[in-house]
């Protein structure tokens, strides 16, 4: 009896990894700009229309020498004002993980580059929550608007090295594991708990 239990506590635990390795990390990784990046002339109002950000999501920003992403106040974004980042990095590939619900700002920090397009305003809503993103342009005057009063975002930057490069980094340690898959794995174990104790 002991052996079959064991056996069958293996196949339970095999079936688990199997099932949370096959559940998708509901966390999204997005290449800003996709294969154009981040540049000038690019239209990133276009780029974010389809696109629905949520809290545990990433921005990967792909981009040459001579620029920079900064992550700025909704003030600064509009009026393309340099010097006065919340974050800055000039890597050449920076990831920013969307800690927080709420829109983030980025701008290049160049002189000229945010005017020229390098601008990108992504609302986040809470994991699991509808998100729209504003456009890079300036609103209509007849449109209402509503101000919000938040915390300063919480932004991590990361620079590729030899033992953190994208390419040798998972989409979890990206964007960390998903509250949903924790979740099934969890229940994935104490069902198989349950069922194991009527073998």
């Amino acid at each position: 009896m002991a052996s079959v239990g064991g056996a069958a506590g293996a196949v339970c635990w095999v079936l688990v990894v199997l099932v949370g390795s096959a559940v998708p990390s509901l966390a999204a990784v997005y290449t800003v700009g996709e294969a154009s990046g981040w540049t000038i002339g690019a239209d990133y109002s276009t780029w974010t229309s389809d696109k629905t950000f949520s809290v545990g999501d990433s921005l990967v920003f792909n981009y040459g020498s001579g620029h920079t992403v900064d992550e700025v106040s909704e003030s600064d974004y509009k009026t393309c004002t340099v010097g006065n980042a919340l974050t800055t990095d000039s890597s050449g590939a920076t990831t920013v993980a969307l800690k927080t619900a709420g829109t983030h700002y980025f701008i290049c920090g160049v002189v000229g580059h945010c005017g020229s397009g390098m601008k990108l305003a992504v609302t986040v809503a809470a994991a699991g929550g509808p998100s729209t993103t504003p456009s890079s342009g300036s609103a209509s005057p007849d449109a209402p608007t509503t101000t919000t009063s938040r915390a300063p975002p919480t932004t991590t930057v990361t620079t590729p090295s030899a033992h953190n490069s994208p390419a040798s980094m998972s989409s979890s340690q990206i964007a960390g594991p998903s509250p949903l898959v924790a979740t099934l794995t969890v229940s994935w174990i104490a069902l198989f708990k349950f069922v194991l104790r009527w073998i």
